[in-house]
């Protein structure tokens, strides 16, 4: 690929695009650390998007958009970082690489129309980079590989390349081949020899950055003989890839094919997503133009990645469900926008980073906002037409203006005040609504109360932005234990939401344990005495009732059956000892959980003419019940969680033990695609509430799960006396 640079200033104007063609979205992906944002960095500097030190004209960088993120030293949010290159508009989005921030990766994707791999010389490759790299093979999406920190001692470039092809290659070794092999300087007293340029396979050129910029010129015989046998495998795997039957016999023939036929073959295949080239790439050395790489990178993106309009036609639906014809990438159609990212300026309030499928989006116009599907999280479905603020492009901090975001590109969009991150932006006369896609449940809880008054006040509509914001934040107010509840994807997750409530929205909140929803039971048949008898001047109280309790079967809830003979208890009353002894099985009779399963019988009681009223029989009835529990074998309940655990078939024994340790019961497992295996078991819920940053321990951040409610049953009478001791001293 690429034996001219074509370096085109983009440094302070907004990048526009006239027509789908002269667009590419790519996604970077990788692990936390591997450099993604610094390859961001120096491809902006190539581009011209930067100067020199690496920054715009107002003194800021690129990666200059978070001051959380300043403070973590590593991304936590998707962001948009458009440059230039060869008349063609890049829009890259920088994803980040930990696990906790996964949703904003799925956005990337989405936006995306292919994807570079981002991978560490000096780290390798984690199993969540091989899980989205399994991810875009099943829907096919374009990708390349691109090798960073060649500069560390340890790394190596040829045994990183071996690397990629075992893992990313598994299936088809062939599809994943390097396209330059290493130039090294001279090694420094460490041993290392630094890599300073490429030894192109295809063009066999050398492209030497030593000097700081790049220079192309012939190899000596001893580089060309390096190149010979990498060429050759490179040559096939691209012919066999692109599928051009006439030019593999031609090759195979000894005809030596030519650069232009090659490097048509090359981008082919890789835009049909078959071939995945390995690159390499570096940042520049301080006052450099350009950074090892990044030309070839930039060549490789806007020659070999599809245009948008390559896209399949996109499927939608009318709001309410029903079908219309699917939308292609045309600037003319029918407007359908997605909400791909939401955030919140101190300045300009709430900003929405949409990608354009279909139509063109304009400023200051009315579009329908449709948002389904995500019930579940908190976001409930929504239909509205608002009116959209102003267009523009990101650059670090700063928003640079558009006169509009025609289909295949993407722009912020100002004052959408109800779109929420996954939304359908489309015309107010033709409202459709693109299918939401998929992520992850949030399975880690995290229970605050407000810090204070002023908190208390302010917490409800942050929280609510957040949730907005977040698709992976789920907010549950339960009404079993009465906490606010915020569901998060991992421990970094949950500091990120604190954070954001303190500093984004002056909100302090302070984390409190996570309860889960005990019950308590009868073991056996039991019966109590309610006396509510005082006499202290005035008018009286005067109630008197006679109960039995039988233990039911689980589910059955609480039964009141009435079995007064004679008016002992006149009828009236009736009503209120079941009121009093609902309201008692409802605040717990034994360590303060609700009563469940149990037949509650009026069998008798007593009543005066004056002094008997509603309140005394409520009382009664509940004094009846907690004497009845006081002199009974009473159980605590614990819900049980039903977990489907996927995770590879090296790590099912640990995870097997791990849920042992846990009490859990694994009831079965089977395969789950190559090499993968679901493991399903019932476990306490008790024990489960850390599990999702502990399964990622257990697998290597290889595993997922999934879990639902299953049932109530009888905890350990160990772990029960404990709990009732604590509760005891709670009182």
């Amino acid at each position: 690929m690429g034996a001219t640079s074509h370096q085109a200033g983009a440094a302070g104007r907004a990048l526009t695009a006239d027509r789908p063609t002269s667009v590419r979205n790519v996604v970077l992906v990788g692990h936390s650390g591997a450099g993604k944002t610094t390859l961001v960095e120096a491809l902006a500097l190539t581009a011209g998007a930067v100067n020199r030190a690496g920054r715009v004209e107002d003194g800021s960088t690129v990666s200059d958009h978070d001051e959380i993120e300043h403070r973590r030293h590593r991304s936590v949010q998707l962001s948009l970082v458009p440059v230039e290159w060869g008349g063609i508009k890049i829009n890259i989005l920088d994803t980040p690489g930990y696990a906790d921030f996964v949703g904003e990766l799925r956005a990337g994707l989405r936006a995306a129309d292919a994807a570079l791999f981002v991978v560490s010389a000096a780290d390798g490759i984690d199993g969540a980079t091989r899980m989205v790299w399994d991810e875009c093979e099943a829907v096919g999406m374009p990708r390349a590989i691109v090798v960073t920190h060649l500069e560390a001692a340890r790394s190596d470039y040829a045994q990183m390349t071996g690397v990629c092809g075992e893992i990313f290659g598994a299936e088809d070794p062939d599809a994943v081949v390097p396209l330059h092999l290493p130039l090294h300087g001279p090694a420094g007293p460490d041993g290392h020899a630094p890599v300073t340029g490429l030894l192109g396979l295809l063009s066999r050129r050398v492209y030497d950055y030593g000097s700081g910029e790049r220079v192309e010129r012939d190899p000596d015989p001893a580089e060309l003989a390096l190149i010979a046998d990498a060429r050759s495998r490179l040559i096939e795997g691209i012919i066999a890839e692109s599928e051009d039957e006439s030019l593999m016999d031609r090759y195979l023939g000894g005809e030596d094919i030519d650069l232009k036929t090659l490097v048509d073959d090359l981008e082919r295949a890789v835009a049909r997503g078959t071939f995945h080239p390995v690159l390499m790439a570096a940042p520049a050395a301080e006052g450099a133009r350009q950074g090892l790489g990044t030309v070839e990178l930039l060549e490789l993106v806007t020659g070999g990645f599809p245009t948008p309009a390559e896209r399949a036609p996109l499927a939608v639906t009318a709001p309410d469900g029903s079908a219309r014809p699917p939308v292609t990438c045309d600037p003319e159609g029918p407007l359908v926008a997605e909400v791909v990212k939401t955030s919140s300026d101190p300045y300009v309030g709430r900003v929405s980073l949409v990608r354009v499928f279909s139509g063109t989006l304009l400023p200051e116009a009315t579009v329908h906002v449709s948002g389904h599907g995500l019930a579940d999280r908190g976001h409930e479905d929504h239909d509205v037409d608002e009116r959209t603020g102003a267009l523009s492009s990101p650059f670090g901090k700063h928003q640079r203006p558009l006169g509009r975001c025609i289909a295949g590109d993407l722009a912020c969009v100002a004052k959408l005040t109800h779109a929420e991150t996954g939304d359908t932006l489309s015309a107010k006369d033709r409202p459709l609504l693109m299918e939401p896609w998929s992520m992850p449940d949030p399975l880690l809880p995290l229970a605050v109360e407000a810090h204070g008054k002023a908190d208390e006040d302010k917490l409800s509509q942050a929280l609510a932005r957040l949730v907005a914001e977040d698709p992976t934040l789920r907010l549950e107010q339960n009404p079993h234990t009465r906490q606010l509840v915020l569901w998060c994807l991992g421990e970094a997750h949950q500091d990120l939401v604190l954070e954001r409530l303190r500093t984004r929205y002056g909100v302090q909140v302070d984390p409190v344990p996570h309860k889960v929803s005990l019950r308590e039971t009868f073991g056996a048949e039991a019966t109590g005495r309610g006396r509510h008898v005082k006499q202290s001047g005035g008018h009286g109280q005067f109630a008197i009732c006679e109960i039995r309790v039988e233990p039911l079967p689980a589910g059955s809830g609480v039964e009141f059956v009435d079995k007064v003979v004679g008016g002992s208890v006149p009828r009236q009353f009736i009503p209120s000892v079941e009121k009093g002894v609902r309201a008692q099985a409802a605040r717990g009779v034994a360590a303060g959980y609700p009563l469940v399963d149990v037949r509650i019988t009026l069998l008798d009681g007593k009543a005066h003419s004056v002094d008997s009223s509603d309140a005394a029989f409520q009382t009664a009835g509940a004094l009846a019940l907690r004497e009845a529990a006081a002199e009974a074998t009473m159980h605590l309940l614990e819900p049980v969680a039903e977990l489907d655990v996927l995770v590879p078939d090296e790590y099912v024994g640990p995870v097997m033990s791990d849920l042992a340790g846990r009490r859990g019961r694994v009831v079965g497992s089977d395969q789950a695609g190559p090499g993968r295996t679901r493991v399903r078991a019932e476990i306490p819920e008790i024990e489960i509430g850390r599990y999702a940053v502990e399964l990622r321990s257990v697998s290597h951040g290889t595993g997922g799960f999934r879990r639902s409610y299953a049932r109530h049953e009888p905890m350990p009478p160990q772990l029960a006396e404990k709990l009732r001791e604590q509760a005891e001293k709670g009182t």
